[in-house]
């Protein structure tokens, strides 16, 4: 299947600490082919990616959904996809470049990004959409936390799917994981940005993880939508490894997540994708997220064979869980957490 694909730029909500005038900007993409678009009751995806990603990292996942629901009945099918990238991230991150390394070099909330999703969601393209929001670690609690503002009746999603979301309660996470942080964050400053080629970074990322393990196709997108070209003649990666490093201890988005997902679980079907072997969230993590007494239901939770960055190393087992999710919309009833498959 050949899919268009149109580029888009939209301009941010103004933001007291930037200049008059100035506002960050979203990048994203549409997916879609002549046959889709006419079709006015298929789904609207919509994609935000993990930190340190960026928007063409779902690609191979996008053009395999399309694949998988075109022969089903029209109401089943992709109409379009929207690939969107943080603001300090891919594309986006080289139109923000003064403002990130001026008012913004402390990094840009997740609370910012979910507000940019916010507002592409409730504007006149989206209108009369069948919305379904696919979030993969950080993007999972940006792409719930853009309906925070959003009185139940009026969440325009029909659905989401969750790819090793970091949400938890403030408490799980200061006895969990807040150990962690300090050493993602160095890893992230030292970690190498720059190679004189696309080759040559082609070659070193082939040896190194977590890298080593991505599925070939996400390599090579990270290798032409991952990295710039610098005056000097090399190439660099496009989210300064800075703004990367600032993103891992905002976590009140993560917080405030869990709080959300409570509110909307019994509205909104979520669907849940876990990592076999995540190296990130631990299983007590994983298992209190999905703890029902806490209002916190699922529509279906599924463990995929991978680790944290299941997009990556994954795209086409993450496509499949995407496909089921898709299928199962319209459902009345939700599949209790407890009978769902792990």
């Amino acid at each position: 299947m050949h899919l268009q694909i149109t580029p888009v730029v939209f301009e941010c909500s103004p933001n007291a600490r930037d200049a008059p005038g100035r506002v960050l900007k979203m990048t994203a993409k549409r997916y879609w082919t002549y046959e889709s678009a006419s079709n006015d009751e298929g789904f609207s995806l919509l994609f935000a990616h993990c930190i340190g990603s960026h928007k063409e990292q779902w690609e191979p996942i996008i053009e395999q959904t399309f694949q998988l629901q075109q022969g089903k009945a029209r109401h089943q099918r992709v109409r379009e996809a929207w690939s969107f990238d943080w603001q300090s991230h891919g594309d986006a991150a080289v139109l923000n470049r003064e403002l990130l390394e001026t008012s913004r070099a402390d990094g840009i909330s997740a609370y910012e990004w979910a507000e940019a999703i916010s507002t592409f969601v409730r504007s006149p393209r989206m209108q009369g959409r069948r919305i379904v929001g696919v979030g993969h670690s950080a993007g999972a609690g940006a792409m719930i936390m853009s309906v925070k503002a959003i009185p139940i009746p009026k969440i325009p999603f029909l659905a989401f799917l969750l790819v090793e979301p970091t949400m938890a309660t403030p408490e799980l996470f200061y006895r969990t994981m807040a150990d962690t942080t300090p050493s993602i964050e160095a890893a992230t400053m030292m970690r190498r940005d720059r190679w004189r080629s696309r080759a040559e970074a082609a070659a070193w990322l082939q040896r190194r993880g977590p890298h080593k393990r991505w599925d070939a196709r996400v390599l090579e997108l990270f290798i032409n939508h991952g990295l710039a070209s610098t005056p000097s003649g090399d190439v660099s990666l496009k989210c300064d490894r800075r703004q990367e490093a600032h993103a891992f201890p905002d976590v009140h988005p993560h917080f405030d997540a869990v709080v959300e997902l409570g509110r909307i679980g019994r509205a909104v079907p979520v669907h849940l994708v876990w990592a076999s072997q995540s190296e990130l969230i631990p299983k007590v993590m994983q298992e209190a997220l999905c703890d029902a007494s806490e209002g916190r239901r699922f529509a279906s939770i599924t463990r995929l064979e991978g680790g944290h960055l299941l997009v990556q190393e994954s795209p086409t087992r993450v496509a499949h869980a995407l496909s089921s999710a898709l299928d199962a919309v319209g459902v009345r009833a939700a599949i209790p957490a407890e009978r769902s498959r792990l």
